[in-house]
């Protein structure tokens, strides 16, 4: 038997569509083992929004070929799109995929190495095709608790500094028949949370030349609340496609649960308008403050980008005060890097634009890390006390990863998460006792405090 491993650089849309890919794989028969281990074909999803994507990629080429130096290496995904010839100069890669060549993946791949990485890439104006996406069990992990279901790809926006329209193309969706029948799949298989992901998810059922289709996201969402699921989660929505009709909805809803993300990327009127997004401060505060009144418990988080051209330290603090009065749980910070081919960039070789320094960006990132661990330790001291369902997970405090944090603690633990998205850890015996017991399972949790890495702490209740 043949075996394949994957390795996911990115979003949970990338998630999604690398589980996709090794699901084609497993059908032929082959056995997906974790990464790092030995593999005959390894498949790289690649993302272009972190910066310094070409050596991250190599960097995974380089840990994959130690362990299998005759595994055959597929790179795909956004930054394959956007940069074959770098990626294909990389030792080691055999092929390189773009966005409509990806889900053809098996198409390329062969039985030796290629003496040279040979390049699959067509032109993002001719990517029509949707491609499925959705979660199993990978990377050695069976605990089928969290699914990502792609309901939509591609954006019509053109945000300035954004490139992801010319990585993944124009908005496209599949029908919300189809999107259903994939849902009941995964629940059929166990998982006890869907999360709903795409580029622009909440442009759901827009066709590419930006009309209007036969079905939105409401829509979509309406269907999809119907299903035996005991969790639909939304993964981010632009806050101007977020309605209050929709707000009111999932208010009521029994499913869909209280946790939002929506993107901000900046507090200042100015950079928001050179960044071309669809929105004002006001409506963002509008939506946030609806969403808090609305849904009791809920937690918003948000994305902001530091450093963008033009923003001055006026502009920045501009951005501090309206995150610090809005009632938001956390952020995701990002430093502004110049991407080619996108408007921002641009402006910048015109002179139109003026850089901001390096030092300056850091600071100002660091500023806003200090504000979001402020904001989310307040957010997670609210519900100390209290009791909480807790969906547990196959995470333990002694990994080497725990999505990115350490805890001290010596004593074992087992990690999940709330509706509202709390991350919460109970001391357990052993692994085995809590594969067992715990994981996949829905249980009330008592939370007693919270650890130094801001997750909550707490006893099953």
């Amino acid at each position: 038997m043949k075996r394949i491993s994957t390795y996911t650089l990115g979003c949970k849309l990338n998630f999604a569509e690398t589980s996709a890919l090794a699901q084609a794989f497993l059908a032929q028969g082959y056995e997906l083992v974790p990464f790092g281990e030995e593999a005959d074909v390894t498949i790289i999803n690649t993302c272009s929004v972190t910066e310094h994507a070409d050596a991250k990629c190599r960097n995974v080429v380089r840990r994959a070929l130690k362990k299998s130096p005759k595994s055959f290496v597929a790179v795909v995904g956004c930054y394959a799109q956007l940069a074959p010839e770098e990626l294909a100069s990389i030792e080691g890669v055999d092929v390189v995929l773009g966005a409509k060549e990806k889900f053809d993946v098996m198409k390329y791949i062969g039985d030796e190495k290629n003496a040279e990485a040979q390049i699959f890439v067509s032109d993002i104006q001719t990517v029509d095709n949707f491609g499925f996406g959705h979660s199993i069990a990978i990377g050695g992990k069976q605990d089928q608790t969290r699914a990502y279901l792609k309901v939509q790809d591609g954006c019509n926006y053109n945000c300035s500094y954004c490139t992801i329209p010319l990585a993944r193309g124009q908005s496209r969706s599949e029908s919300i028949e189809t999107l259903a029948l994939q849902a009941k799949t995964l629940i059929d298989a166990g998982y006890q949370e869907i999360v709903l992901t795409g580029v622009n998810i909440g442009d759901y059922g827009n066709k590419p030349d930006g009309s209007k289709g036969e079905s939105s996201f409401f829509d979509l969402l309406k269907a999809l609340d119907e299903l035996p699921i005991p969790r639909l989660r939304i993964s981010s929505i632009e806050p101007n496609l977020l309605t209050s009709e929709m707000i009111d909805f999932i208010a009521r809803s029994k499913r869909i649960v209280p946790h939002f993300h929506l993107p901000l990327q900046s507090g200042s009127a100015d950079v928001l308008r050179w960044m071309r997004r669809r929105y004002n401060k006001e409506l963002y505060r509008a939506r946030c403050e609806e969403v808090a009144a609305k849904i009791p418990n809920v937690c918003v988080g948000a994305d902001v980008i530091v450093g963008f051209p033009n923003e001055t330290d006026e502009h920045f603090e501009e951005t501090y005060r309206f995150i610090e009065s809005l009632p938001i749980a956390y952020l995701h910070v990002f430093t502004f890097s110049k991407r080619p081919n996108t408007h921002a960039a641009e402006m910048l070789d015109a002179g139109k634009f003026q850089e901001v320094p390096s030092k300056v960006k850091q600071a100002r990132s660091q500023k806003l890390h200090e504000l979001s661990f402020f904001k989310k330790k307040a957010f997670v001291s609210r519900f100390v006390g209290k009791q909480m369902d807790v969906l547990f997970e196959d995470e333990f405090s002694d990994d080497d990863e725990l999505n990115g944090e350490r805890t001290s603690s010596e004593k074992l633990r087992c990690y999940g998460h709330t509706a509202n998205y709390l991350r919460v850890g109970v001391e357990v015996p052993s692994k085995e006792w809590a594969r067992e017991r715990l994981v996949g399972k829905i249980l009330p949790v008592s939370l007693l405090g919270i650890d130094e890495a801001l997750n909550a702490t707490g006893a099953l209740a």
